[in-house]
């Protein structure tokens, strides 16, 4: 008899994934047997990339990651209560990534209220590489959208693809 498979959700808009993202996916493949990316589907939220976009952008970015002793990866989207996507993938985990103590208080709160929806899905917080601790999805767009160089936080296809996005380069 096999044991279980022990699957991971590292949820997230990824909007873009940038390499931070990818420092934390690169760990958690790591400490389960499967990862599924959970990409959140807020339609009230303004994203800059489609979900199908964000889809490609992750399963290219992630496709090396997987494999070699490391875990299986799955890239796949919600628009629920992230505790019952959690469920729905039979994730046990949790996997979120800490940058600083701003990101605690406010991921704090939220293992309190998944703890109180299902007691038998833990949170694992992963810190930022110090390299990657000031990168924010948020601000790499803001860098993007004025021709900023955005190459120290992003993949050369994402950095494209948000070139793309927001037109020629900003003198």
């Amino acid at each position: 008899m096999t044991a279980p498979k022990h699957i991971g959700l590292y949820p997230g808009t990824f909007d873009p994934v940038t390499l931070g993202h990818l420092d934390i996916i690169k760990r958690a493949v790591k400490l389960v047997d499967h990862l599924v990316i959970g990409i959140a589907n807020n339609p009230s939220k303004s994203q800059l990339f489609s979900i199908e976009e964000r889809i490609e952008m992750l399963r290219r970015e992630t496709a090396p990651l997987a494999g070699d002793g490391r875990a299986t990866i799955e890239v796949a989207t919600f628009d629920s209560l992230l505790i019952h996507f959690a469920r729905q993938v039979g994730a046990r985990v949790i996997i979120r990534g800490l940058r600083a103590v701003s990101d605690f208080e406010y991921e704090f709160q939220m293992v309190g209220m998944n703890q109180r929806l299902d007691p038998d899905i833990d949170t694992v917080f992963l810190m930022a590489d110090p390299r990657h601790q000031a990168i924010a999805s948020r601000l790499v767009k803001e860098i993007a959208s004025f021709g900023g160089d955005i190459s120290p936080f992003t993949t050369p296809a994402v950095a494209e693809a948000l070139k793309q996005r927001f037109g020629k380069a900003k003198r």
